[in-house]
This record gives C-alpha cells, structure tokens and sequence, in this order.
C-alpha cells in the first residue's frame, strides 16, 4: 500500500492494454457515488482534501462517528496502526492485515498512498469504515503482483491506534 502511480502518457501501452479494465472501474466507481444505503441516503461520502482538490474517496462510516468524534485523528505524518482487508472492484480479495504478525498494520501515513491518507486523515481512532479509493488516488497505471493498473480499490478499514502522537503546533 505504499505510494505509487504514473501518467496515462507515461505508459501509452499499458493505458490501451487496460482500456477494458479501466472502464468497467470507472463504471463500478460511478455505481458507488450514487449507491444508496437501506435509509434512503447516499451509502458513500464523498471526501476530498483541501491539499489535493482534485483527489477524493468515497468513505462510509460503519461506526456512530459521535462516538468517536473525541478520540485521536491522524496527520499526515502520523504513524497509525489499523485492522483491513482489501478488495478489488468485483470483490476479490487481494490483501489483508490478517496476514500480518498481530493482524494489525502499523505505517506513516505520509508513505500510503494518497487515497488512504485521505480517508485516514478524516477517521478518528476507533472508526470503523469502507473507503472506494480512484484508482488516480491507488497505484495508477502501476501494479503489484495482485491489483492490475487502473484498479479501483476498495477498503475495510478499522483505525486502531495512532501511536506517538504528535501535538498540533
């Protein structure tokens, strides 16, 4: 989950050779800004950073945020610790903190990439959510050997802990 990406125009091949791809994440990434929950309200907020305005992700909070609303809140160069699982658009499966030794994550927010920095700068410790991150906000037109370019990414996500927090100046 560390940062990545490149332009359309820095792998033409790999833009044509995912066109398919592309667009049916595009597709299931515009299905998510307008899926509605069981009440009738969208499912997903959209998210969108002061720093990055043309960046967002589409967060939905599991959890009473009021609950929450006093407990720690990540910055940027936070170090968090968090329980996920990731899928990519047609759910497969591609990762998971399950896998990893306590189950738990622990990274500098500052190394994610942007879409999870997004969505983790507006959590507080204790949410629970699933964040829809563009695949501009994911890896791009780069890969990793489970999630092809162009991936649309979908996140399970529990903020745990925000260990060492620093103090606001």
């Amino acid at each position: 989950m560390g940062a990545a990406g490149c332009s359309e125009t820095d792998a033409p091949d790999i833009w044509k050779d995912y066109s398919e791809w592309r667009e049916t994440n595009n597709t299931w990434l515009s299905e998510q800004e307008t899926l509605l929950g069981e009440d009738g309200e969208l499912f997903y907020s959209r998210v969108s950073p002061v720093w990055a305005p043309n960046e967002y992700v589409l967060v939905h909070w599991f959890n009473d945020r009021a609950e929450t609303a006093g407990n720690l809140s990540p910055m940027l160069t936070s170090w968090v610790t968090s329980r996920y699982n990731l899928y990519l658009y047609d759910g497969t499966r591609v990762d998971s903190s399950s896998k990893l030794k306590d189950g738990v994550f622990t990274s500098q927010l500052v190394n994610m990439i942007s879409g999870w920095r997004i969505a983790m700068m507006n959590m507080h410790v204790g949410d629970t959510v699933q964040m829809v991150v563009p695949y501009a906000s994911a890896y791009g037109a780069s890969s990793t050997d489970s999630i092809p370019p162009y991936s649309v990414l979908r996140f399970n996500v529990r903020l745990t802990d925000i260990p060492a927090y620093e103090v606001r100046p």
